[in-house]
């Protein structure tokens, strides 16, 4: 008996640590240099990677050119995650960045002098299994959890990530780099194909976020 109960421990801080490994967002290799990066929080409180070089903060640009979005690496449809998802998560994306950055800048269709040039890239687009509620580590409920994962009908969670890079528009310097994963509307098993809908709060708040951070530099 204690054996098995020790076993049940095992199995839910294992379970747990798996969860907390998805959160680990990986380098592409989309960004120049991700060595500069440094934890930090976002205006809306969620955490990220960024850095910011100072000529970000000295330059006085009036507008601004957004490099429409892309998959990097390059993304394959699946079955979950059809060709008209991965489609719409871009356009959205880019619609999004469009609306909010224009708030604070013009928006302009080439790069050039006092442009201030942003590039975006979604860097993941998943979904995975949920991790264990605190409740469901009690003995019982962690066998009947386990059973939903095996059978697939346990919640899933929709994850996506993105690296932006911005730059001068005049030299091409990079200026500024930001890492971030979110996680948007839980689907309900793993059957169910995941759509642009499903992230596009998540998409919204990395455009407002880029938004007010901006701002906030030109105080």
């Amino acid at each position: 008996m204690r054996s098995h109960c020790l076993m049940t421990v095992l199995c839910s801080a294992s379970l747990s640590l798996s969860a907390c490994s998805n959160q680990k967002v990986e380098h592409t290799g989309f960004l120049h240099d991700y060595s500069v990066l440094s934890e930090r929080q976002s205006p809306s409180g969620q955490p990220l990677l960024a850095w910011v070089s100072p000529a970000l903060a000295r330059a006085r640009y009036t507008q601004v050119y957004l490099a429409p979005s892309q998959f990097y690496p390059s993304a394959e449809p699946t079955k979950r995650i059809p060709l008209s998802t991965l489609a719409g998560v871009t356009d959205y994306y880019d619609a999004a960045l469009r609306l909010e950055l224009g708030k604070v800048l013009h928006l302009v269709n080439q790069p050039g002098p006092d442009t201030l040039v942003v590039r975006p890239a979604i860097t993941q687009v998943a979904t995975s299994t949920q991790g264990l509620r605190f409740y469901e580590w009690l003995p019982v409920t962690l066998v009947a959890a386990g059973v939903s994962t095996a059978a697939g009908i346990r919640d899933q969670d929709s994850e996506i990530a993105t690296e932006v890079s911005f730059e001068d528009g005049s030299t091409g310097e990079v200026i500024a780099e930001v890492v971030r994963k979110g996680k948007g509307v839980a689907l309900e098993n793993d059957q169910q194909v995941l759509t642009a809908d499903d992230v596009k709060v998540v998409l919204d708040g990395w455009a407002s976020d880029l938004r007010q951070s901006y701002a906030g530099l030109r105080r």
